[in-house]
């Protein structure tokens, strides 16, 4: 069974920087791709950006484009979603998924709070 444990988040200012990782254990071919996803309060879940395991192809949302960087370790199988510049908007629980060609399998979620 695919399971995800995220760690890090809390609480930053405004324009300051956070780092989360997230960490799949029995990996196998029920991973091949991570995702980052967030959900705001009163809001959908909406997609923060992803990362293919094999090639390391990532994608961002517009949203996070040039602040945010997905990376992975494939020795660790741990993906990484550092954030920078952020801003009071990108507050939301935040969560890393993964499968194949859907996200099947999620991680626990964490707060991250941008005070203005």
């Amino acid at each position: 069974q695919v399971q995800l444990v995220e760690s890090g988040g809390g609480l930053v200012q405004a324009g300051g920087s956070l780092r989360r990782s997230c960490t799949v254990s029995a990996r196998s071919w029920r991973s091949v791709i991570m995702g980052w996803f967030r959900q705001a309060p009163g809001k959908d879940r909406e997609f923060v950006g992803s990362i293919a395991w094999s090639s390391g192809r990532t994608s961002y949302a517009d949203s996070v484009k040039g602040r945010f960087t997905i990376s992975r370790d494939n020795a660790k199988s741990t993906v990484y979603l550092q954030m920078n510049s952020l801003k009071p908007e990108d507050t939301a629980v935040y969560y890393c998924g993964t499968g194949v060609s859907t996200y099947d399998y999620w991680g626990q979620g964490t707060q991250v709070t941008v005070s203005s």
